[in-house]
């Protein structure tokens, strides 16, 4: 795992107990043992982990991800063969357990019908989109896919597109975002741009449609970090209609969430390097929320 973001001055092993659910003690053991490396490099349970540490864990312990309960839920799958899916999230499910939540998320979903990858505590999953952002998502049916689409995401090769409904007018038809992203030191729910513990973050966008003090723009993303799009609107002072962290919320459709799709992906198949992409709509709610918008 590569770290990219996270609270200042943490050590390892209070860092890898959070993000594993797995007890201290038992991540304390692993390391003093040698079985934990940062950057190749053997470490004690005080290391104070960085932005871009490697972390590599030789030996996994027990974790209830292994343990997953597959559930009985649809998802819309638009393309299949033996290595992949693409499928359209729908607003509202999350994606991948963590502690606290190991039902009903879309791994359990996938579990249910599909054999996925497991290299990694996110079965299947190569990259995320928020809970209620809806749209076109990339899941790896084995370990080789898997490593091969996150190198390709990490290397910009895979294009992701967003639609998303902002409050204001742009005054130019399109431009690129180009500034780092990090924690929130007052809020811990939400990132900010950031020069302290950040990563880069660029987003390039376009606008579709201009409405009376809204905008419907396109978002291209250059790098994937966590709530991108939505902070980067906000830092120039443009926030997601309807986001309830970085916006104002609809009163008759909090339980929505942004207006953020994921709307269109194209990239090289990892094993046939053929060039896919799909297309897919915004959901009936989110257009019943744009209209809303736009016309009142």
């Amino acid at each position: 795992m590569e770290i990219e973001s996270l609270e200042k001055d943490i050590r390892i092993d209070k860092y890898l107990s959070s993000v594993m659910d797995i007890s201290r003690s038992k991540i304390q053991k692993l390391i003093k043992d040698g079985k934990v490396l940062v950057n190749g490099n053997i470490i004690s349970s005080n290391y104070k982990i960085e932005i871009d540490d490697k972390i590599k864990i030789l030996e996994t312990p027990t974790n209830p991800l292994e343990h997953l309960i597959p559930s009985d839920i649809p998802v819309d799958v638009l393309y299949e063969d033996e290595d992949l899916l693409v499928i359209n999230k729908k607003s509202g499910m999350v994606v991948h357990p963590a502690p606290g939540n190991y039902e009903d998320t879309l791994v359990n979903a996938l579990l249910y019908k599909y054999e996925l990858s497991n290299n990694s505590f996110r079965p299947g999953i190569v990259h995320r989109l928020d809970k209620d952002t809806s749209g076109l998502m990339l899941v790896a049916k084995n370990d080789y896919t898997h490593e091969k689409l996150s190198n390709m995401i990490k290397d910009k090769v895979v294009e992701r597109y967003y639609l998303a409904l902002v409050e204001g007018n742009f005054p130019s038809e399109a431009g690129t975002i180009d500034a780092p992203i990090g924690r929130d030191e007052k809020n811990r729910e939400k990132m900010t741009v950031t020069s302290l513990n950040s990563k880069r973050a660029i987003t390039h966008f376009k606008v579709l449609e201009r409405f009376n003090n809204y905008t419907l723009i396109e978002c291209k993303l250059e790098t994937g970090r966590t709530h991108q799009i939505r902070v980067h609107m906000k830092y120039i002072n443009h926030p997601i209609v309807n986001d309830p962290l970085y916006g104002k919320i609809i009163s008759e459709y909090k339980e929505y969430g942004q207006l953020l799709h994921s709307y269109k992906i194209k990239f090289p198949h990892p094993r046939t390097n053929k060039v896919l992409e799909f297309e897919i709509k915004p959901d009936e709610k989110f257009m019943e929320i744009l209209n809303y918008i736009v016309n009142k």
